[in-house]
């Protein structure tokens, strides 16, 4: 059956690895098939010397579930039996043993692990956003002001931006509220809207505010900034720009006048790596097709001119199409790897 849906495939065009590699079979396994119809190969013809025996095996699974240890893991378990007296097996036999026995799972009042964050992608504005909320620091030591900010993934434009005193999920949704205000031509309903698990993100007044507009909720795993990694490259973009106060603002009129400044330069002159090297704003309303295209002409120009110059292609300067949150880890490449 493998055989026929292998020779099938390469009927219709498929390199005979690459359909080998797809159904999960070597091809060293399958060229073995053509030349011999019958496998000799009977396996190993006597039993390994350090096999356990089933009693030494039925002895591990009963001790490590006993009341005494089935809260501890085999790290733990190893050393108190040392100190009985007792030995049944090393950490890795344990191990093994319990993952055989299907014991290797969370044990006692451990929580399950948060699973990774649900993959979003998108190919135009207004599509998949992310907000997050970071210090400024003010003149009195221990003292700060809260930026609140909204930013499209795709363009990397700030949609929307407050500064306060406080911290809170009535002002976040606020700021949703002031960004559908702004934009009365764009319904959220089925906008994508990624943050982390902040108070004031999962909010009682934010969430219903969200599920009024049809927004659609994402969130980052606990404690992992790298989940929500758009809004923290541009809040380092911020903070590293020339002219942030490293001394601190006086007063939050203070501040609201830099954020005011910042965001004009980040949406308008900013030539963001991540998009082309063209201005968020450039990219948001579409302009940007039209830049990269006179980059691509001005350089086929430069190389037509002088193309002992080029030892290589020149700049594409293509426009990256899709932006994806969170993509999800392809684990079967990797342990194939």
């Amino acid at each position: 059956m493998i055989r026929m849906l292998v020779e099938e495939s390469v009927c219709t065009g498929a390199r005979l690895h690459s359909a080998c590699t797809t159904i999960g079979l070597s091809l060293r396994t399958l060229q073995r098939w053509v030349t011999l119809e019958i496998d000799g190969r009977h396996g190993p013809n006597r039993v390994p010397a350090n096999r356990l025996s089933d009693a030494e095996r039925r002895k591990i699974v009963a001790v490590t579930t006993s009341p005494e240890f089935r809260d501890k893991p085999p790290t733990q378990i190893v050393p108190l039996l040392a100190d009985q007296g007792i030995y049944i097996g090393s950490e890795s036999t344990l191990y093994r043993v319990m993952r055989d026995a299907k014991l290797q799972r969370l044990r006692g009042r451990a929580r399950a692990p948060v699973s990774h964050p649900r993959e979003h992608e998108a190919d135009g504005p207004w599509q998949l956003a992310s907000w997050d909320i970071t210090y400024l620091r003010s003149h009195l030591r221990g003292a700060f002001f809260y930026l609140y900010m909204v930013e499209d993934v795709w363009s990397r434009k700030i949609l929307g931006w407050e500064v306060h005193d406080v911290e809170s999920a009535e002002l976040a949704a606020q700021l949703i509220e002031r960004v559908r205000k702004e934009h009365p031509e764009q319904d959220l309903a089925g906008w994508v809207l990624h943050s982390d698990n902040g108070g004031a993100m999962k909010g009682a007044t934010m969430l219903a505010t969200l599920q009024r507009l049809g927004v659609i909720t994402s969130f980052s795993r606990p404690r992992v900034s790298d989940d929500n990694p758009f809004i923290e490259a541009l809040f380092r973009t911020l903070k590293y720009w020339p002219e942030y106060s490293t001394s601190g603002f006086a007063s939050v009129v203070t501040a609201r006048a830099w954020v005011t400044r910042f965001v004009q330069y980040y949406n308008h002159h900013h030539q963001h790596s991540g998009i082309g090297y063209v201005a968020p704003a450039e990219r948001h309303t579409g302009n940007d097709v039209a830049i990269l295209a006179a980059r691509r002409t001005i350089y086929a120009r430069a190389k037509h001119r002088h193309p002992e110059r080029w030892s290589r292609s020149s700049r594409s300067w293509t426009r990256p199409l899709t932006v994806t949150l969170n993509p999800e880890v392809d684990h079967t490449s990797q342990n194939a790897l």
